[in-house]
């Protein structure tokens, strides 16, 4: 992103959103302005995502679970919601392999929740294994 992007854009760091917003918003732009040109390369391939193999690798983080939240959006969550929150992040999970950024802010949540629910072995094999197929065909990716 670019270095400035908080102050050319500061109607995207607002995060100021309606009820009906939260129900209805995707989070990641399809054509976010603040990304340089090198940075839309790297967000399409997933390489931006390389830094959390090193909080997977100290622990931080695992390599399937939901993905980390920005603290500004925790508020927009439900108390049901909040088991999300329950587990460690992962560098991957069950939204980036059912839709990825073409999910809706409520719709990655319960892909989330249902990981929480539903979490194992063999499904974290399975999600590794989808999310190998996602990041090859880019797909859902802006």
């Amino acid at each position: 992103m670019y270095v400035d992007a908080r102050e050319r854009y500061p109607d995207l760091y607002a995060y100021d959103y309606s009820p009906e917003d939260v129900e209805k918003m995707f989070f990641k732009l399809p054509h976010d302005p603040r990304l340089t040109r090198l940075g839309k390369r790297l967000r399409r391939t997933s390489l931006d995502e390389l830094p959390n193999l090193f909080c997977v690798l100290l622990g931080r983080m695992t390599l399937v679970g939901p993905r980390p939240e920005i603290p500004e959006m925790v508020a927009y969550y439900r108390d049901d919601q909040l088991m999300k929150f329950s587990v460690k992040p992962g560098l991957t999970g069950l939204a980036q392999v059912s839709g990825r950024n073409i999910l809706k802010f409520q719709e990655t949540i319960a892909a989330d929740l249902a990981y929480v629910e539903q979490r194992g072995f063999s499904r974290d094999m399975w999600i590794l294994v989808r999310t190998v197929k996602a990041v090859l065909l880019m797909m859902g990716a802006h």
